[in-house]
């Protein structure tokens, strides 16, 4: 059986113990049945994995022992920060996790003028609760060493508003761009701007021209909302990050 890995938000040191948030200690006791003294690996943003032994406190309580560091660095060279317009259900919770694993540094759920079912009022902390649970639960899967960082649901235009294409490329998906991933300059830091189930508005997609932010044309298709930034992404991680 795969050692379960666990995020903590803790300073970890070898022969300290932590205990576990409520949602991990319910994983691995309440379904992965994980037996008193079971293996487990931590990680809470340092350069590495934490090894320790799982001490079951209560039925739905546990810490960790902490027995060891095995040090290594899963992070991409390129920093990407994700402006996703919000989509629905499934497809977004698909484009987080799936990005989670490209090495996406920091998402941004946006409403734009095209999305659907956007959150509101007490749905807003629900689904920024269950969207973290995403990125937490593709982080530990696919071994990253850091959490990506998830920012609070922002409008379109208030995004828009505080953003600095002058200080790092933005880049905008847009079919009808005439550039394509490989004419980008190369960069280690860069924002990339998804829109939601029928795309970006022509409204919003003059708008971020007129900010400074740059097209990209990922090739002769249109992509669903939920395959367009992992493409890009998957690209980009190519050119200038950590894949190939």
């Amino acid at each position: 059986m795969r050692v379960p890995r666990v995020h903590v938000r803790a300073d970890l040191a070898v022969g300290s113990a932590v205990a576990l948030p409520d949602d991990a200690a319910h994983h691995l006791l309440r379904v992965l049945r994980l037996p008193d003294g079971a293996d487990v690996t931590l990680f809470n943003g340092a350069p590495g994995d934490w090894t320790g032994r799982l001490e079951v406190t209560g039925k739905r309580r546990a810490r960790v022992h902490v027995t060891g560091f095995e040090p290594r660095d899963t992070e991409p060279p390129l920093h990407v920060t994700l402006v996703q317009g919000i989509s629905r259900g499934q497809r977004m919770d698909y484009t987080l996790e799936k990005c989670v694993e490209l090495g996406v540094a920091t998402v941004v759920p946006v409403v734009m003028a095209r999305t659907q079912a956007a959150p509101a009022g007490e749905r807003v902390a629900r689904k920024a609760h269950h969207w973290a649970g995403v990125l937490e639960a593709a982080a530990a899967q696919c071994g990253r060493t850091r959490m990506p960082e998830l920012m609070p649901q922002v409008t379109f235009d208030a995004w828009l508003a505080g953003a600095t294409p002058g200080e790092h490329p933005h880049v905008l998906l847009d079919p009808g761009s005439e550039t394509g991933p490989s004419a980008l300059p190369r960069m280690e830091r860069l924002t990339l701007l998804a829109g939601p189930e029928g795309g970006f508005s022509p409204g919003e997609r003059d708008a971020a021209y007129a900010a400074g932010c740059t097209g990209l044309r990922l090739g002769p298709r249109v992509l669903r909302t939920e395959t367009a930034a992992v493409a890009a992404l998957a690209a980009l991680q190519v050119l200038f990050g950590d894949l190939g």
